[in-house]
């Protein structure tokens, strides 16, 4: 269980409430922005103080009603929006690459992402959002109805307009210096291809959504053939865990102590869903991720699943499933 930085931020976590602006440390602020119709309710980024402007990790979600939150919240913490002189990109997700480009148009701030998931080089490599779906979904033994009607769902509510130009991708660890704060870029694939978290070298690492304060990590869709996202993520535990941060800055949940031992407890948990999908693929291995999905333990017995659950949850077996034929080949 993860120790949280402030009790206050958690609390409104746990009763599904959306927390106010805090400040996690000296110059560094977890801002909230609501996700209007998602059950995730809101996305944090965190907004850095820095002797050569302010750093912002993530920006939310394309919609009027994030943009008027977060800049409220810039300035009831009394910054500027025109003073954020870099916008760091965890993922391109949705709820995190929003309104960057917003932001850059205002205060001429560079934008960086992970080059995996800039989108001009993930359309050459293994195409966009929606076709990547389309090939998982249909590769995943469910009937083609069921398929049909997932993929549906994905184009109705998923908004990945997929034309974000970023200013830098990194492929490596990157350092950037901002006046007297020193942030590196370290890959942390897993949750998707490109995955970034970013360390400030005070102590704290920024961790998108590959290392929340609670429960699993989503794995990344599984559309290539040489695509393991689950070895991918066993690979980023363990160096997030080697990186020596004391204060973990996920963009959901909330900030939280103690993060090499999350890092062994996250690991340690899918290692458990590798042997238990593994189990359920039985000695011949012919089971599809549709057959094991349905069996698996989620939060709810699969039929009481919404379809958009069972939507992330299939696709979450498929990447294990992924795993356990790599490991047993």
């Amino acid at each position: 269980m993860s120790r949280p930085v402030n009790d206050a931020h958690a609390a409104s976590y746990h009763a599904r409430r959306m927390p106010t602006p805090t400040e996690v440390t000296d110059g560094v602020w977890a801002i909230p922005v609501p996700l209007r119709g998602s059950a995730l309710r809101y996305v944090t980024v965190f907004l850095i103080d820095t002797g050569d402007g302010s750093v912002l990790i993530d920006a939310g979600y394309d919609h009027p009603s994030c943009w008027e939150s977060f800049t409220g919240s810039v300035t009831a913490i009394g910054h500027r929006v025109e003073t954020i002189s870099t916008v760091l990109l965890t993922h391109n997700h949705p709820d995190h690459i929003g309104f960057a480009t917003r932001i850059r148009a205002l205060s001429g701030a560079s934008v960086v992402m992970g080059q995996a998931d800039d989108f001009a080089t993930m359309r050459r490599s293994r195409g966009g959002f929606l076709t990547q779906l389309r090939t998982a979904l249909t590769t995943t033994g469910a009937p083609p109805d069921v398929v049909e009607a997932m993929y549906a769902d994905a184009v109705a509510v998923t908004a990945h307009h997929e034309d974000l130009r970023i200013d830098l991708a990194v492929a490596d660890e990157t350092e950037f210096r901002f006046g007297d704060v020193t942030i590196r870029a370290v890959p942390a694939p897993g949750h998707t291809y490109g995955h970034t978290v970013y360390v400030d070298t005070r102590g704290l690492v920024f961790t998108g959504d590959t290392m929340m304060s609670e429960g699993p990590t989503q794995l990344a869709i599984v559309s290539r053939a040489d695509d393991d996202p689950t070895a991918d993520l066993f690979r980023t535990l363990q160096r997030i865990r080697d990186l020596g941060a004391t204060i973990a800055c996920p963009a959901h949940q909330f900030p939280y102590r103690d993060v090499a031992a999350r890092a062994d407890e996250l690991a340690a948990l899918h290692r458990a869903e590798v042997a238990a999908v593994s189990a359920l693929a039985g000695a011949d291995g012919q089971a599809t991720a549709w057959d094991v999905a349905r069996r698996m333990r989620w939060r709810k017995p699969w039929d009481e699943l919404g379809r958009g659950t069972q939507r992330f949850s299939l696709v979450h077996a498929q990447a294990l499933l992924r795993h356990t034929a790599g490991v047993h080949r």
